[in-house]
């Protein structure tokens, strides 16, 4: 598909990217950072359009990605478990799963049967840096 894992961004605040425990890999929650910088800001619904926001929903998937290989490497990824996904919402808006489903489709495109999983779709009034979604996975591990 032409993708390069990015570098994994530093943590914001007291806490690590991803975590190992046992089989599975815990990523906290990632944003749509490239390089550092946040790629847009507002909410979901007024400042970001719904379909702005699945586009960065699929950039936070690749970073998930990134945090999972800077524990164990891709190469030991069995499956993605469990996404949720955090969406910086105006009022009104309920669109929050088709949102997330930028992250979910994306998996499912790069890993086939093994992107296939559980998933949260929340609508917040507020994000870390004004982010429009966060997206965190729970992922099995060979």
């Amino acid at each position: 598909m032409g993708l390069t894992l990015p570098e994994v961004t530093p943590p914001l605040a007291a806490y690590v990217p991803a975590t190992r425990l046992g089989d599975h890999v815990y990523v906290s929650g990632q944003l749509p950072m490239v390089d550092g910088k946040l790629l847009a800001t507002g909410k979901v619904g007024a400042e970001v359009s719904p379909g702005e926001a699945t586009e960065l929903a699929q950039r936070c998937a690749l970073n998930a990605l990134a945090a999972v290989d800077s524990v164990v490497g891709l190469d030991k990824l069995v499956r993605i478990v469990k996404v949720t996904g955090f969406v910086a919402s105006a009022e009104g808006f309920t669109g929050q799963p088709g949102v997330v489903n930028g992250a979910s489709e994306f998996f499912g495109r790069v890993l086939g049967d093994a992107g296939v999983h559980a998933r949260s779709a929340v609508g917040v009034a507020e994000l870390p840096l004004g982010a429009p979604v966060e997206i965190e996975i729970i992922a099995e591990v060979r």
